[in-house]
């Protein structure tokens, strides 16, 4: 049987594009009562200022502070007055002096490092008090420097007298010196100033003794060498 040619498909219909409706926007007064203006957004919390970390020392250079320090204390330095003037945490301080402490025990040296009255200080070993005894004892046949002699003399003269006060009329602090004269046992402390509450020092008999004296009575007179207001002087420049 025949067929007749093939009919050609019949076409897609096109897609017909979607199209959107635009949006009305209200207008004022429908709707809403009011228009709402948009919130400002919350301004960004301030955070403090971050603290400026401590300044980096090394073992060595922190063991090396804390040993000059330790030599020229007069009292036991406390291990958070120590962590002030190096700026340093406590426990690392605490640490450092330990572990110093240690360190001269296992060397066996002459003096080592202990924690005594909340703080830390040099002490010579015991067991070389005797060496040490010696020295000092000795030491007192040494000549006495211009400072010490006139330093003596105010004592002697204006004795009960306080540091201050001899430090006025010397013209210079007398600390040092006063602590030399101690130490060789020429003065001594005798009480304190009712105002003040300071250490009032005097001679010792061995004082006496070494200048050949029964008593301060026989010094010889001062007042001729010093000025009549020398009181005054002294006073002002307090």
């Amino acid at each position: 049987m025949e067929t007749g040619p093939a009919s050609e498909p019949e076409p897609l219909p096109e897609p017909v594009a979607e199209v959107e409706a635009p949006v009305e926007e209200p207008a004022p007064g429908d709707g809403a009562l009011f228009d709402v203006p948009a919130q400002a957004e919350p301004p960004a919390a301030q955070t403090a200022p971050a603290e400026a970390p401590a300044p980096v020392m090394s073992d060595a250079e922190l063991r090396g502070a804390v040993e000059a320090i330790l030599l020229i204390v007069d009292e036991p330095a406390t291990e958070v007055s120590l962590a002030q003037v190096l700026d340093q945490p406590v426990d690392r301080i605490r640490a450092v002096l330990e572990d110093i402490s240690r360190h001269y025990t296992q060397l066996g040296l002459g003096f080592d490092l202990r924690r005594v009255a909340g703080g830390w200080r040099l002490y010579t070993r015991a067991e070389y008090a005797p060496y040490v005894e010696k020295f000092v004892l000795d030491g007192q046949q040494i000549r006495l420097t211009q400072a010490a002699l006139e330093t003596l003399a105010v004592v002697a003269y204006k004795q009960p007298v306080t540091r201050s006060r001899i430090s006025a009329i010397r013209g210079v602090n007398c600390d040092g010196v006063v602590r030399t004269l101690v130490t060789r046992g020429l003065i001594e402390e005798t009480g304190s100033e009712p105002e003040s509450g300071a250490f009032l020092y005097r001679t010792t008999s061995l004082f006496l003794e070494k200048l050949g004296l029964d008593s301060v009575d026989q010094l010889p007179p001062l007042a001729p060498f010093l000025p009549d207001d020398i009181d005054e002087i002294a006073d002002a420049q307090r």
